[in-house]
């Protein structure tokens, strides 16, 4: 599978995002209506609803100085603040509740308590809260319990400036911002932990075609295109699966459909490939975003 790595961001580290491209604040903006005609054009640009926004963050690290560096180097975007900071764990889960930031940047390795269980707890009473790991450790093991954790992305700490800026916009969006090869084994691994008594999902038929169609990877306007719906549609309907299923992104929606039995690993081969399990790498065009 050749990587193109992520919109605006350099391939040179192998990192791009997977299982999701597309935005997912845009869905929660949209009225909970009849989303099969929220609109009558399909493939239409909804960038301009994310106009003026900005981008509640929080850092979580017990080295002072990564917390001042990032905390410059975000600050420096139009369209992101940083609303508070924690140097362990624990403090981590109370200001985050306290604050309730949109992006969680946390450090796996912290007193008190791991950014692996910090993560577990704030998901636990933010499920919205999209959480980006940025870490020195790249064991999959670690990378693994982030995502059972809820974390929607991942970035190691010698990721460029402008990569980090652009993973908190990706994962502010509900995008997961994985290697592909991890994304791959994270699906593995929740298609292995399958529910041996399937419930039904709390979704309509249409909500499941949607989630079936993102679990490839593909971006919403080609979903839009399969479904004969437009991409504001899309958009209305992940928000609700988000909703329903107490998510902030693709990756926990895909994670917990194929554990719950919802969905097969079968479901999340994408259309125009055979074989392994895969994803896609879809990258936006200029204005999709």
């Amino acid at each position: 599978m050749q990587s193109n790595g992520f919109h605006g961001v350099s391939p040179a580290d192998g990192t791009m995002n997977v299982l999701t491209r597309e935005d997912e604040t845009m869905a929660r903006k949209t009225q909970n209506g009849d989303a099969d005609n929220a609109d009558a054009q399909p493939g239409a640009n909804d960038a301009s609803l994310e106009a003026g926004e900005t981008i509640r963050v929080m850092l979580a690290d017990d080295h002072v100085l990564v917390r001042e560096g990032t905390r410059r180097l975000l600050e420096a975007e139009p369209d992101i603040e940083v609303i508070a900071e924690a140097g362990d764990g624990i403090s981590a889960v109370e200001q985050a509740v306290a604050s309730q930031p949109d992006v969680l940047i946390i450090d796996v390795a912290m007193p008190g308590m791991s950014g692996i269980e910090a993560t577990r707890h704030i998901k636990q009473q933010l499920p919205k809260v999209a959480v980006l790991a940025l870490t020195a450790y790249d064991d999959d093991q670690y990378v693994l319990a982030l995502l059972n954790a809820g974390a929607a992305g991942f970035l190691l700490k010698d990721v460029r400036g402008q990569e980090l800026v652009t993973a908190v916009r990706s994962v502010h969006r509900g995008e997961a911002v994985l290697q592909p090869a991890i994304a791959v084994r994270a699906l593995r691994q929740a298609g292995s932990q399958r529910s041996p008594t399937v419930s039904m999902p709390p979704l309509s038929d249409r909500e499941m075609e949607v989630l079936r169609e993102a679990a490839r990877g593909l971006p919403n306007k080609d979903i839009a295109r399969r479904l004969n719906l437009s991409v504001r549609t899309i958009h209305t309907h992940l928000g609700n699966i988000f909703a329903k299923l107490g998510v902030g992104s693709r990756t926990e929606a895909v994670l917990l459909a194929l554990r719950r039995g919802w969905i097969a690993l079968d479901d999340t081969e994408h259309p125009d490939l055979t074989g392994a399990v895969t994803l896609a790498e879809a990258t936006p065009t200029e204005g999709e975003e």
